[in-house]
């Protein structure tokens, strides 16, 4: 089984950069997207073989999640907790025979850090839910998670301490994640790999030099271990600001 995540920073524009060239390519099972920037009925994808899915934020152009899977789900949630919605469309929750599929796209803190208190907030509601769906199934949780976790994770540890993304309480939340019993893909394959960033700023020449932050990442269940295959980063394809992130298992 082949699982894809992308922050596509807008699929309208994205789709005029290749998307759907890179979705015949990489001929994945599921893909999940993050930063749709779409409502409902603006954009009509011909996606054969897809069921689709998408949670689109109320704000216009703005936000927005979504997933397109070959494998019919047994159940489909938006968002959190009780209501089966939520303003910024932010969470898609696929149930499947053997696992559930969290796509999410987490909120930034922003420059200024003033939204960090709503961001740790954010990150105790997901790991609680993560841990409450892990007791009935395996949790695979993907998407744009706006951390680098370690120094490893971006090109410019030391001047970016501190800032949104880089935090000690972003990178702490992350922290209690893996150790609610989940572990991070990529690092369980290449724990020492460095130079490996899924997103870059527009600025002059940065992908170019890859002046990078690796913040996307697929999160598993430390139980679905064994059918870990492999994790990869694809910074080749140049849709977006971010790159898809790979997940392989087995059946």
């Amino acid at each position: 089984m082949k699982l894809i995540s992308w922050n596509v920073n807008g699929i309208r524009a994205c789709v005029k950069k290749g998307f759907l060239d890179y979705v015949d390519q990489v001929n994945a099972d599921i893909i999940c997207l993050q930063e749709t920037k779409v409502q409902e009925n603006q954009i009509d994808l011909p996606m054969a073989g897809y069921y689709q899915y998408w949670n689109y934020a109320e704000k216009k152009g703005y936000s927005g999640t979504a997933v397109f899977t070959k494998i019919k789900p047994l159940h489909v949630k938006y968002g959190i907790g009780d209501a089966d919605s939520e303003a910024e469309g932010r969470i898609l929750t696929l149930e499947y025979e053997g696992f559930y599929l969290i796509n999410v796209y987490t909120p930034n803190s922003k420059r200024d850090l003033t939204r960090l208190p709503y961001r740790l907030e954010w990150e105790e509601m997901m790991r609680q839910y993560c841990s409450e769906l892990d007791k009935i199934k395996p949790v695979i949780l993907c998407g744009d998670l706006n951390v680098a976790h370690q120094e490893i994770d971006l090109k410019n540890a030391k001047p970016n301490r501190g800032n949104s993304g880089f935090t000690i309480e972003e990178r702490g939340k992350m922290t209690s994640l893996l150790d609610a019993g989940f572990v991070d893909s990529f690092r369980y394959f290449y724990p020492e790999t460095e130079g490996a960033y899924t997103w870059w700023s527009y600025m002059s020449k940065v992908r170019e030099r890859n002046i990078g932050w690796r913040i996307d990442y697929f999160i598993v269940s430390c139980r679905l271990e064994d059918r870990l295959k492999d994790a990869a980063i694809h910074p080749y394809v140049l849709g977006s600001d971010h790159c898809p992130v790979q997940l392989e298992m087995a059946d």
